[in-house]
C-alpha cells in the first residue's frame, strides 16, 4: 500500500524546503510507503531547481515542471495523473493546510471512507475583501449547483478508485472542489484551522478569484442562462403594465410627455440586453475552449527524466 502526497508550487523557492522538512517525517510516521509529487506551475524563480535538488536527495520525491504557468487547477490535474498511490492526498505547499492532519486522514481512509475532506474552522488571516468574495461565491455556487462548498478546501484524500474516475473527466477547465463533490463516493470530513503562511503572501488577487468564481459557476450550472428568460419575462410584464397605464392616461386625457420614462426604459432594456449577451458570451467562450481540445497542461520536464 502506498500514499501519494501531491503539492503544487508557484514561485515558492523559499517555502519548499520548509514544507518538505515538515511533511516527510509525518508521512514516514504513518508506516506506509509514500511518494511526493511536486508540481512547479511555471514558476519564475528557482522553484524548479529546488525541487530538482530535493528529488536528487530523496528518490521518493518526484517533480513536474510546466512549460509555463497554467494555474493551480491544471497543476492538480497533472499531479493526479502522475500519482500511483492507493490513497492520494492533496495539500497546498504553503502549509496553510496543516500536514499534522495527514495521519487522521489516513485513519479515516482505513475505516472505509473513499474521500476525506478538510473543512476550514476559520479562514485564517484572509483580508475582508477575500472573505466577502468567498462568502458571495460559495453562496451563489450553492444556489446554482446545489453543492454546499462553504469552508471547503483542496485539502483532501482520495482513494485510488476516485482518482481513476477523476481521470475520466475530460473537460478543459476544472474546479477541483466542485468536481470532487460531484463524483460522490463514500465521504467524510474533518475540521482544521488554517495556518499562517511562513513565507511570502497569497498570490490570489481579487480579479483571479472573481475569474475562478465565474469559471466554477458556469462549469456546474446553466441557471445563469435562465436569467435571460427571467429578465425577458420581467420586461414583458413591465411593458404590459406600462402600456395599460399609458392607455388609461390617454383615454382619461391626462397623458403627459414621457421623455424621462422613455430614457429610463431604454437604459433598463439596453442594460438587460447587454447583461444577457454577456451571459451567453461566457457560455460560448466555454464551448470554444472545450471544442479546441487543447491539453490542460504541458509538461516541460520532470525529475524522472534521464
Amino acid at each position: 500500500m502506498k500514499i501519494s502526497l501531491l503539492i503544487p508550487f508557484y514561485n515558492e523557492e523559499k517555502q519548499i524546503p520548509i514544507t518538505l522538512d515538515t511533511v516527510v517525517p509525518i508521512l514516514a510516521s504513518t508506516g506506509y510507503d509514500f511518494e511526493l509529487i511536486l508540481v512547479d506551475d511555471g514558476s519564475r524563480d528557482a522553484t524548479w531547481s529546488v525541487i530538482g535538488e530535493a528529488s536528487r536527495l530523496d528518490n521518493r520525491i518526484h517533480g513536474i515542471h510546466f512549460s509555463r504557468n497554467f494555474g493551480k487547477e491544471s497543476a492538480i490535474c497533472a499531479a493526479l495523473d502522475a500519482s500511483v498511490g492507493d490513497a492520494v492526498i492533496l495539500m497546498d505547499g504553503d502549509l496553510q493546510h496543516p500536514p499534522q492532519h495527514i495521519p487522521e486522514m489516513i485513519r479515516l481512509w482505513e475505516a472505509g471512507f473513499e474521500v476525506v475532506e478538510g473543512v476550514k474552522m476559520t479562514r485564517g488571516k484572509e483580508s475582508l475583501m477575500s472573505r466577502l468574495n468567498a462568502h458571495v461565491f460559495y453562496g451563489l455556487f450553492h444556489w446554482f449547483s446545489g453543492y454546499d462548498l462553504r469552508n471547503a478546501s483542496d485539502f483532501k484524500l482520495l482513494d485510488r478508485r476516485v482518482v481513476a474516475k477523476w481521470r475520466r473527466l475530460r473537460e478543459h477547465d476544472t474546479f477541483f472542489r466542485g468536481l470532487s463533490a460531484w463524483l460522490g463516493f463514500k465521504r467524510t470530513t474533518f475540521a482544521f484551522e488554517v495556518a499562517a503562511r511562513q513565507t511570502g503572501g497569497s498570490r490570489w488577487s481579487i480579479f483571479k478569484l472573481a475569474g475562478l468564481s465565474i469559471n466554477a459557476i458556469t462549469s456546474f450550472s446553466m441557471m445563469p442562462l435562465q436569467f435571460i428568460s427571467i429578465i425577458g419575462s420581467l420586461m414583458l410584464i413591465g411593458s404590459v403594465i406600462l402600456a395599460i397605464q399609458t392607455l388609461f392616461n390617454w383615454f382619461a386625457g391626462t397623458a403627459a410627455g414621457g421623455f424621462t420614462t422613455v430614457i429610463l426604459l431604454q437604459l433598463l432594456i439596453g442594460g438587460s440586453i447587454m447583461l444577457s449577451l454577456g451571459l451567453i458570451g461566457i457560455y460560448i467562450a466555454r464551448i470554444f475552449t472545450e471544442v479546441k481540445g487543447r491539453p490542460r497542461y504541458i509538461i516541460g520536464s520532470t525529475t524522472d527524466e534521464k
